[in-house]
């Protein structure tokens, strides 16, 4: 089977906008059992995107397009495509309604222009935009002129925003795909999330232990991300849902001590999750990392349930006054340091009552950084009424990257914390 994407918009090849499609729509096959062919990113032009789409269908049974669905005047990916497969349009009622309740919903006077998203193709099935207002459009292209064997092809246009072409793959697309373009013989997949152990050694601490399903038939495959590592197991044919079972509990076993999640599970919820099954409560303290953490958490729906409070004590005034950081730490051991790191945890956990507090200082650069105390030295405290534990880590990143790989050292030292990893 052939599947082909095509991105448009020309905010994509000026840069102005990240193309997350081509990686987020190749993953959702992928997994699924489905493997695209080619993508190419046009312009939002006629001539561009006709010749894509007249392309495309010449080779690919499933043809996806993202973006052009839109109201702004750059917005002619339907109407080109109409235009090329000579398909007439006409104003769907129903898209007008979910147009026009989706502004009075938020109170909203609704454009004229708006309407022209409710301009359909002949033939095409409407697929509803729950998070938007430009719908989804499927296309059974038969006979298909530009194939030399006339065979079917289906066009799929989706939204621009990932906001609303996400859910509206995983909930409508996908099943659609999967009932038109069964696979034959099976498909099974899983993909593991870990953290602390690069690529390479992930994969020497795999190879052994997983040799055998591999001369099975078992695919590995490894997909190193700042702070992660995925390991995805794959495999086709009647034995294949086996395989990965076995695969999963096999890398679970071996890598313990890594793994933390499946899927598009981040270290975030994991965390949270644990802390609210085991009824357990977290304060923050931060300083170099600005709220990164924090803000990590509170992304989680329902980290209210775990996060007490959080601090950004920047200053070592602020530590002292809202952390009871003792001054003459301060100036003993410096703000960067095992001591003050300890002090910030403690006094965040006394204060909040919580459980379990973590605190974060470091020189996240490009400047402050001294001999004794280079850039990217951090010092992570995690306090409980047990104990206080201080990890000394050295980040050498940009100042975005380091607040990112900081919050994950600081994540897992929790993780390991509530596994029993770091022991009492």
């Amino acid at each position: 089977m052939q599947i082909e994407i095509i991105n448009t918009g020309s905010e994509l090849l000026l840069g102005r906008v990240l193309n997350t499609h081509q990686q987020w729509l190749c993953r959702q096959l992928a997994d699924a059992g489905y493997e695209v062919t080619r993508q190419v990113t046009v312009a939002d032009t006629g001539e561009a995107i006709q010749q894509a789409v007249r392309e495309s269908l010449g080779r690919a049974d499933l043809v996806i397009t993202t973006g052009g669905l839109g109201p702004t005047a750059d917005d002619i990916t339907r109407d080109k495509i109409a235009e090329l497969l000579e398909r007439p349009l006409h104003e769907d009622d129903s898209v007008v309604e979910h147009v026009r309740s989706f502004f009075a919903r938020r109170n909203r006077p609704m454009p004229d222009r708006t309407r022209i998203q409710a301009m359909i193709p002949e033939g095409a099935e409407i697929v509803q935009n729950a998070h938007g207002t430009a719908p989804g459009l499927i296309i059974g292209v038969a006979p298909n002129p530009f194939r030399a064997t006339g065979d079917r092809s289906v066009l799929i246009m989706l939204p621009g925003p990932p906001r609303e072409l996400q859910p509206m793959f995983t909930a409508q697309i996908l099943p659609m795909i999967r009932e038109q373009f069964p696979l034959l013989g099976g498909f099974a997949c899983i993909t593991l999330k870990s953290t602390g152990l690069g690529e390479t050694l992930m994969e020497e601490l795999l190879e052994n232990p997983l040799s055998g399903l591999v001369r099975e038939g078992l695919q590995v495959g490894f997909c190193a991300r700042t702070g992660e590592v995925d390991v995805r197991f794959a495999a086709n044919g009647p034995n294949s849902a086996a395989l990965v079972a076995n695969a999963d509990l096999i890398a679970r076993k071996v890598g313990a001590e890594y793994i933390f999640g499946t899927g598009e599970e981040s270290l975030e919820q994991v965390v949270v999750q644990m802390l609210t099954e085991a009824g357990k409560t977290i304060a923050l303290a931060e300083s170099c990392t600005g709220g990164y953490l924090a803000n990590r958490i509170t992304n989680v729906p329902g980290a209210s349930a775990a996060l007490v409070s959080g601090m950004v004590t920047y200053s070592n005034e602020s530590k002292m006054d809202l952390l009871g950081v003792q001054k003459a730490t301060l100036e003993q051991h410096g703000a960067v340091s095992n001591a003050v790191a300890g002090e910030m945890a403690e006094g965040a956990r006394a204060r909040a009552k919580s459980d379990y507090a973590i605190s974060i200082t470091g020189i996240a650069g490009p400047t402050g950084g001294t001999t004794e105390k280079p850039l990217g030295t951090v010092y992570i405290g995690l306090a409980s009424a047990d104990e206080i534990f201080v990890q000394h880590y050295l980040n050498t990143f940009d100042r975005k990257t380091f607040k990112f790989v900081t919050a994950q050292q600081a994540l897992e030292m929790l993780r390991r914390r509530l596994t029993g990893l770091i022991p009492v």
